[in-house]
């Protein structure tokens, strides 16, 4: 059994001669599981990922080699959610701008105030578009609830959800106050919000994000952002994590970017990593992972 202890990530090299051969592997949604790694291990059996979405993961790769590859569904549902909102509040208020300005000692030297002062946006009464109407955007849209909003919903299927309106994608980027995007990333929805579809969004909207980077093309929103296109946006993921320092929307004021934490509470980590560990050791004893996103490995 080889355990990486750290310090930091396991590097992608170290990843390829630690897993030598090894039956099985645990691994994190920031280790890359490419074809050129499964096909360097043949004696792997299964992945068990401490993550729901597995796009780290060559999933077709793994499934032609008969690998099982697992997840930790449901458990971060809430937790994410409840991130969804914070993002979407403090994007709103500009909570971080003013956190700064206090911090920076700008309040007591400028010793600004005006009726103008910090004004944001109205959350309450407002349209939310929930982009991926999944267990996390029916999440998003109970919170919703309690602010009065509005809520319109795309899904790539079809899915009626009390309270919510399903629209088309357009229609909701044009119609709505703000928009969240919860749903997976995959090859259909990869800059699924490109330009085009920036666009068509109310100039003073805000983005969310705490599904993955990828989903939104970061550099035409980092252009609509900084002209005026658009309000504010809230980001826990991006399409290269770590983010680089010079990221051209990590220089927005109106801005705020968390290092993909929407999951992180220690009750819900603790959950997702009894899961993966579950997933393991039935993997170990030969018997179906509990959670498993290709199960058309197993014989029928």
């Amino acid at each position: 059994m080889n355990i990486w202890m750290g310090p930091g990530l396991l590097p992608a090299a170290g990843l390829h001669d630690e897993l030598a051969g090894c039956e099985g592997l645990l691994c994190l949604l920031t280790d890359r599981i490419d074809a050129s790694l499964i096909e360097a291990n043949p004696q792997l059996r299964f992945i068990a990922s401490m993550s729901v979405g597995v796009d780290h993961i060559d999933v077709k790769a793994a499934t032609a080699r008969g690998i099982v590859v697992g997840n930790t569904p449901g458990v971060l549902v809430e937790t994410t959610a409840d991130a969804s909102f914070a993002l979407l509040l403090a994007a709103a208020r500009r909570l971080v701008e003013a956190d700064r300005f206090v911090r920076g000692g700008h309040w007591r030297v400028e010793n600004a105030w005006s009726p103008e002062f910090f004004t944001g946006k109205d959350v309450a009464g407002a349209t939310l578009g929930i982009v991926g109407l999944g267990e996390v955007g029916q999440a998003v849209a109970r919170r919703a609830a309690g602010f009065g909003m509005k809520v319109l919903a795309w899904n790539r299927t079809p899915r009626n959800v009390p309270g919510v309106e399903a629209v088309e994608l357009d229609e909701l980027l044009a119609a709505s106050d703000f928009v969240s995007i919860n749903l997976a990333l995959g090859e259909e929805t990869r800059n699924l919000i490109d330009e085009r579809r920036l666009a068509l969004m109310k100039r003073d909207a805000v983005l969310v994000n705490t599904s993955r980077g990828g989903i939104v093309d970061e550099q035409a929103l980092a252009d609509a952002l900084s002209h005026d296109r658009l309000a504010a946006a809230g980001l826990d993921v991006f399409e290269r994590e770590p983010v680089p320092e010079d990221h051209p929307l990590l220089s927005l004021p109106n801005v705020v970017a968390t290092p993909h934490i929407g999951s992180a509470t220690e009750a819900t980590r603790i959950k997702m990593a009894d899961m993966a560990a579950l997933n393991m050791l039935e993997a170990l004893r030969g018997e179906p992972m509990p959670h498993c996103v290709n199960p058309e490995v197993y014989p029928s």
